[in-house]
């Protein structure tokens, strides 16, 4: 299920717990993050993280497999705020146009 904005109950009400999976909120986006590893805390060291603490959408996951660090983005529900890059201390996410 993946309905447009205009699709959404008004209001704020909650038909159902958990119904925000079904939402598909990247579409409204008009950046996307771009991320550049060479420069990344997190990839080099694990010391990092900020993208992942202040993303509001949670579409930012750390992933940590066979001891190699990367991220994943989930374009689905990023709506392209821009904080991630914003909180980036070596500015390795930018922002680019959709």
């Amino acid at each position: 299920m993946s309905e447009k904005y205009n699709e959404i109950p008004m209001a704020g009400n909650i038909i159902e717990p958990g119904n925000s999976k079904k939402y598909l909120t990247g579409g409204w986006r008009a950046q996307r993050p771009i991320h550049n590893p060479a420069e990344c805390l997190w990839i080099k060291n694990g010391a990092c993280g900020r993208c992942w603490i202040f993303c509001p959408d949670m579409a930012i996951r750390l992933v940590e497999k066979d001891g190699v660090r990367s991220y994943e983005f989930d374009y689905d529900y990023c709506k392209g705020c821009g904080i991630c890059s914003n909180e980036c201390p070596t500015s390795s996410i930018t922002m680019e146009g959709e």
